[in-house]
């Protein structure tokens, strides 16, 4: 089996609507975080989100797409276009059933979903969109990217929240080794609709702060829950001896190994209990045929809240030992995408190789206890080989992937 490589990438975050865009700004340290315009926030406890504000779907998709399709459907058929143009992939030049979808979902089109409950209760079933059908389901998106694109190969869905969207990544690379040329992965996700909302509020970790400022500070002695976002990115990998035979465009990256684990029964361990995601970053390291001295620097999943903070931390250092790896979190500016934010981290990471930096964490004052050196105030340039992307979803779910260079 050769190298599976990343040949395309396409981004949609609060903080910019293309891969580039989003990058200049994550380097910048331009938060996208702010008060919630979707809907009136007053009513809930939390009132903050990383919205992708200015969206025109018209401007991006055909008319005929958008009463089909959720706004989340929408933003991952455009970072899929922004992928596939990356890649410089002609699907018509592949065989017909070589190129698969695979993405990761938590919520599914509930914004649609919402509406249509609405027009129920309010007006009656006849007033109930025919496409309420499937654009609320969490396989839509890899449906309507196959549609769209006129893909046929095996593809999926997997539904992990945060650690979702790395397990995807992995299982694009499995359906690769069964032969397949090319697979479209990864996850834009959100829910920022009041249905969504009331969901995510229950979980009860959301930080209630108004100010953007005070709000998403992992790892920070005043960490009080995160801000969740919309976004994420939709990645092309490829064998690495097809992607060179078909002479792609660029090769971003190699994905080099992955492991999931879940958490022990809740009540068997400490809230704190750091063991499978250990494990996690272990069996990872594994895979990718590395030790913990090949690795540069780690896109930690960063939750916000202590707990989950300090199981991190414990997991970090049980790896890692006293080394100061530097420890990278963009998501601060963004908020947490639920299933977007382990691809987003990955596209992150590709371009943090690429370039020899990693982008600084906005808003938090790590604290010493933590024993993490993580990147705040200004970019930090490094020489990048490999990373570790770590990513964790509620109910006990845990992802590590490990993301080398290109060359």
């Amino acid at each position: 089996m050769n190298a599976v490589v990343v040949t395309g990438l396409g981004v949609v975050a609060p903080n910019g609507l293309s891969t580039e865009e989003y990058w200049n700004a994550t380097l910048a340290a331009r938060s996208g975080i702010g008060r919630i315009t979707r809907f009136e926030p007053e009513r809930y406890p939390a009132t903050l989100a990383g919205e992708i504000r200015g969206f025109e779907p018209a401007a991006h998709l055909p008319g005929r797409l958008v009463p089909q399709t959720d706004h989340s459907t929408r933003l991952s058929l455009v970072a899929a276009d922004e992928a596939v143009r990356d890649a410089g992939l002609d699907t018509g030049q592949l065989p017909e059933y070589g190129v698969g979808v695979v993405t990761a979902n938590s919520a599914g089109g509930f914004e649609f979903g919402h509406q249509e409950l609405d027009n129920l209760w309010r007006k009656g079933p006849e007033y109930v969109s025919a496409y309420q059908s499937f654009a609320w389901f969490y396989a839509v998106n890899t449906g309507q990217i196959s549609i769209r694109h006129g893909l046929r190969g095996s593809s999926g869905v997997l539904v992990a929240d945060e650690a979702g969207g790395l397990d995807a990544l992995a299982q694009a690379r499995r359906l690769l080794r069964r032969d397949l040329d090319a697979v479209l992965t990864g996850a834009v996700d959100g829910s920022l609709c009041p249905w969504g909302w009331i969901a995510q509020t229950s979980t009860g970790q959301l930080s209630t702060a108004e100010d953007p400022a005070l709000a998403y500070r992992p790892f920070d002695e005043r960490a009080a829950g995160f801000v969740p976002g919309e976004g994420g990115a939709i990645l092309v990998v490829e064998d690495e001896a097809k992607a060179r035979a078909r002479h792609a465009p660029r090769i971003h990256g190699r994905i080099l190994g992955h492991a999931a684990t879940f958490d022990p029964r809740p009540g068997t361990v400490p809230a704190d209990d750091a063991s499978a995601l250990t494990r996690a970053v272990e069996l990872a390291l594994a895979d990718a045929g590395a030790v913990p001295d090949d690795i540069d620097a780690v896109f930690a999943d960063a939750a916000g809240v202590p707990h989950l903070d300090r199981a991190e931390a414990a997991a970090l250092g049980a790896v890692f030992g006293a080394r100061e790896l530097p420890v990278a979190v963009p998501k601060t500016l963004t908020g947490r995408l639920c299933a977007g934010a382990g691809p987003l981290d990955v596209a992150t990471a590709l371009l943090a190789l690429r370039d020899g930096v990693l982008p600084p964490a906005a808003h938090t004052q790590p604290s010493p206890r933590y024993g993490l050196r993580v990147v705040v105030g200004r970019p930090l340039e490094l020489r990048l080989r490999a990373v570790l992307v770590v990513a964790r979803g509620l109910g006990g779910f845990n992802s590590a992937m490990v993301v080398g260079a290109s060359h």
